[in-house]
């Protein structure tokens, strides 16, 4: 489960077009990506330059509205983010792992993480199991890399 290949900005804006969103930078877009993953991920980078360019307002919206639903008043991010990571592993979506990822670094602990996992055995069976055990792995694996010095 490896993220898409990064997108070249620099083709987008000769392409496509530049960023045209007048209510926000393309630093301040990116920036809530950067405090969630630690990272803007590929697609999310694809949708913020091409529609940036093509649809700012549209942008605009989609962003307000994921920000809205995102982040409910009710929960805290750690909940929303695993009950996010369980929905997306019960549609065996590849977007399951971003929010591992997310969960993880709003503090969720690997035995709150194997439950969201449990569950979605129960109702998807051992191809969700197998998925989260898989995910589970790779982010232990991700967050050892981060820990170590580089050589």
């Amino acid at each position: 489960m490896q993220l898409p290949p990064r997108i070249d900005t620099e083709d987008v804006r000769e392409s496509i077009g530049v960023y045209a969103d007048r209510t926000a930078s393309i630093e301040e877009r990116k920036a809530i990506y950067h405090d969630l993953l630690g990272f803007v991920p590929p697609r999310i980078e694809a949708r913020i330059a091409v529609t940036g360019a093509l649809d700012p307002k549209l942008l605009e919206l989609q962003e307000k509205l994921r920000g809205h639903a995102m982040y409910p008043k009710c929960f805290d991010v750690k909940t929303a983010q695993l009950m996010l990571f369980g929905m997306l592993l019960m549609d065996m979506s590849d977007a399951a792992q971003l929010h591992g990822i997310a969960a993880r670094r709003a503090g969720a602990t690997w035995e709150e993480m194997q439950a969201v996992v449990s569950l979605c055995f129960l109702f998807r069976g051992l191809p969700a199991a197998n998925r989260g055990a898989e995910i589970l792995a790779r982010l232990a694996k991700r967050e050892a890399e981060a820990k170590a010095p580089a050589a």
